[in-house]
């Protein structure tokens, strides 16, 4: 695939120039600020009516305030936990008609070990089975689209741990948060690799990206002062603002180029090259694995129904 003339530097509305959604309905998860904000910012920039999916609805209505003034499509506000599944389940069964694009953007990262009542552990929970759950139950909603896109947030922390089936949510081995992270999002990518595969039929790309590292947003606010002056001073980052990182979001989420490619991995605004090891950037081997993303699905699968008997 060539470049798409677009850079790590390049915003959110940069990407989406020139593309008429008019018509076209989104949703966008954590959507209230940082990444999901911008991108909920240049969908509706665009005219496409967008629902901001979020925990707190007084946020998110001051957020929709902040895009319709910028004019374009419709900008609604709809409460999601994804840590939640009567939440999800919530949001799903009120929702009607057609999806065109869902933005798996919400997440956590860093937490102390917390697990949900179904025993999940919270970043699991949230980054993945929150999302897998309210995208399989929307999934007639994106088929009916026709030609639907999701995009799955994910990051270069996936590099650092493969899903470890034998103990997903560290029940009998130490809690690491930043391992209980990376797995997370290599979830996020073996989730588009899966969907993809299953859900080409019906016309629905999915597809992983890595935003680049926004510091100042939401997600880090578990990370102590010490570690976020530590990512400031260490060389192994170029940091984007808000806008910056949402611009690979939505390309991937409007770019004509992708149509009905899907099952993979982007970061900057182009395709990432497989990771190799030593160096930074890139895909692991081990979250585009077919094997690891069906057996992550059936997983899934299972443990949603768990919790719903639970």
């Amino acid at each position: 695939m060539t470049g798409s003339g677009f850079t790590a530097q390049s915003t959110a509305a940069e990407v989406v120039g020139g593309i008429d959604l008019t018509g076209r309905r989104a949703v966008v998860t954590g959507a209230a600020s940082g990444i999901g904000l911008e991108a909920a910012r240049a969908l509706a920039g665009a005219g496409a009516e967008v629902t901001l999916a979020v925990r707190d609805t007084a946020a998110g209505e001051r957020a929709a305030a902040d895009i319709a003034a910028g004019g374009g499509g419709r900008v609604l506000v709809a409460p999601l936990d994804l840590a939640d599944q009567r939440s999800v389940g919530a949001f799903t069964a009120a929702w009607h008609g057609p999806l065109d694009v869902l933005v798996n953007n919400a997440g956590v990262m860093m937490t102390p070990q917390t697990h949900t009542p179904e025993g999940w552990e919270l970043q699991f929970a949230t980054n993945h089975l929150g999302h897998f759950a309210l995208a399989v139950r929307l999934h007639p909603a994106l088929a009916a689209a026709g030609r639907a896109r999701v995009v799955s947030l994910s990051s270069v922390a996936h590099l650092r741990s493969p899903v470890h089936f034998d103990d997903i949510h560290f029940h009998h081995r130490p809690y690491d948060a930043g391992l209980a992270y990376a797995q997370s999002k290599t979830a996020n990518v073996l989730f588009a690799v899966e969907a993809s595969r299953r859900w080409a039929a019906d016309g629905v790309t999915v597809n992983a990206v890595h935003p680049g590292a926004v510091l100042g947003t939401n997600l880090s606010r578990h990370l102590t002062r010490e570690a976020l002056d530590a990512a400031h001073a260490s060389g192994g980052h170029t940091f984007k603002t808000p806008q910056q990182g949402a611009a690979t979001v939505v390309f991937v989420a409007t770019a004509p180029r992708l149509e009905c490619v899907g099952g993979r991995y982007f970061e900057d605004c182009a395709e990432a090259h497989r990771h190799i090891p030593g160096t930074s950037g890139g895909v692991a081997d081990h979250a585009l694995d077919p094997a690891a993303a069906a057996l992550l699905w059936q997983v899934s699968l299972d443990a949603l129904a768990a919790g719903v008997r639970g």
